[in-house]
């Protein structure tokens, strides 16, 4: 089997993982998740909570979303089925990237997965219709925790791919950033 590789983004610590895998005749093999050769993302990654997301029409967003202190977490994303425009906020207090986005497009026939380590919010654009997202994280959720953040919010500027459809109502009511807003320490 191919070994894991890791590429770096312009946000500190945001990861993208290509998978190894092997292919013939039958079709793929790909390993999503070795402890042994993600060590250096995050000693001891542990993931005590896999959700699996299945979104239908092309344009939707989901997000942006996470967890405050002490309920922090980490993610490992990988898209099933579908394409995706996988968007991740840096929110860590007094990161050189605060407020900053990186986006990657992620589909179910490609190698990519990513690493969106504690201290961001999370999103994404469906750009197919029937996408399904497996997220693996490293905390539990807790609703006295949870936060999220509006994805047309003018403070994060994100050039999402299409128009922004089928927000939930969370999403949409999300209020935009104040200007007071300083961030988290996970």
């Amino acid at each position: 089997m191919n070994p894991v590789r890791l590429h770096a983004t312009p946000l500190a610590g945001l990861t993208l993982i290509e998978a190894g895998s092997v292919s013939d005749a039958r079709g793929r093999f790909t390993r999503v998740f070795c402890e042994d050769e993600l060590h250096a993302l995050q000693p001891g990654l542990h993931f005590p909570q896999i959700n699996l997301s299945a979104t239908r029409t092309r344009g939707s967003v989901r997000g942006l979303h996470f967890q405050h202190p002490p309920a922090s977490e980490a993610k490992l994303i990988r898209c099933l089925r579908g394409r995706v425009f996988d968007v991740a906020v840096d929110l860590r207090a007094g990161s050189p990237t605060f407020l900053r986005w990186h986006a990657v497009e992620l589909d179910a026939e490609g190698p990519l997965q990513v690493f969106i380590p504690a201290g961001f919010a999370h999103g994404f654009q469906a750009l197919s219709d029937e996408v399904e997202l497996l997220y693996l994280h490293t905390a539990r959720w807790s609703r006295a925790h949870e936060g999220g953040l509006h994805p047309a919010d003018p403070r994060l500027g994100i050039a999402w791919p299409l128009p922004l459809s089928n927000l939930s109502a969370r999403d949409a009511g999300a209020a935009p950033l104040g200007a007071d807003f300083a961030g988290i320490t996970p």
